[in-house]
């Protein structure tokens, strides 16, 4: 059997898992994300911000993806919502039948906003759709400017283009201008919020934009 079939196998069976699993999520009414990015970006903490800004007007669930260790999950589990780690051991990406688990272990009728935390890769969890409402990647300053262009797949899917730790563009060689030049060739859809955890720009904006994305989705 050749690869290609290999490959197209798995994603075959993975979307049908995705589509079950996605059934469930619109009959518990949630509207869901899937936040990815590369190792270091800041997504953890980014997520904190948001957690820590919403978790009273909105019921928060976060499914937690990492090789290994529970540590991200542990932080999260602090700002008190519910939280489900998957250890992949390995694997560089979620697919259908970890969230399938993850969701037995979650309260789906006190969640309106479920956030999967993606392993952190910038290649492989762009190809395994999860059943998403929205995808949101993540870049930071340190990694470079270059990054849509080297992955245009990932940036290409998102819904928001998250450019964290912009307070250190000073300490970088990060070209913002071409970094918007190149998102709104790959992606002219795409919302960019520039963010900062230290300084706390931007966390604002991308709460109110999800406050209001949630509300319009889930009217009462």
């Amino acid at each position: 059997m050749s690869s290609i079939k290999v490959v197209t196998n798995i994603l075959k069976v993975n979307d049908e898992l995705t589509q079950q699993n996605k059934k469930l999520m619109n009959e518990k009414g949630l509207y869901v994300i899937n936040l990815m990015s590369s190792p270091g970006s800041g997504k953890t903490s980014i997520l904190e911000k948001v957690i820590a800004k919403l978790k009273d007007e909105v019921k928060i669930a976060v499914i937690e993806g990492d090789l290994y260790t529970t540590k991200d999950a542990e932080r999260i589990e602090a700002h008190g919502v519910q939280v489900v780690q998957i250890n992949t051991e390995g694997g560089c990406h979620l697919d259908g039948q970890m969230i399938r688990n993850a969701l037995s272990h979650l309260n789906l009728e006190e969640t309106n906003l479920l956030i999967i935390e993606n392993v952190g890769n910038l290649i492989c969890p762009a190809s395994f759709e999860l059943g998403e409402d929205l995808i949101i990647t993540v870049l930071s300053t340190t990694e470079g400017n270059d990054k849509p262009q080297k992955y245009p797949r990932m940036f290409e899917k998102s819904g928001i283009v998250i450019l964290n730790k912009v307070d250190l563009v000073p300490y970088t060689n990060f070209d913002k201008d071409e970094f918007h030049k190149d998102i709104q060739e790959i992606n002219p859809k795409a919302k960019v919020i520039e963010t900062s955890c230290m300084t706390g720009q931007g966390i604002d904006e991308l709460c109110a934009w999800l406050k209001e994305t949630i509300s319009i989705s889930n009217p009462v």
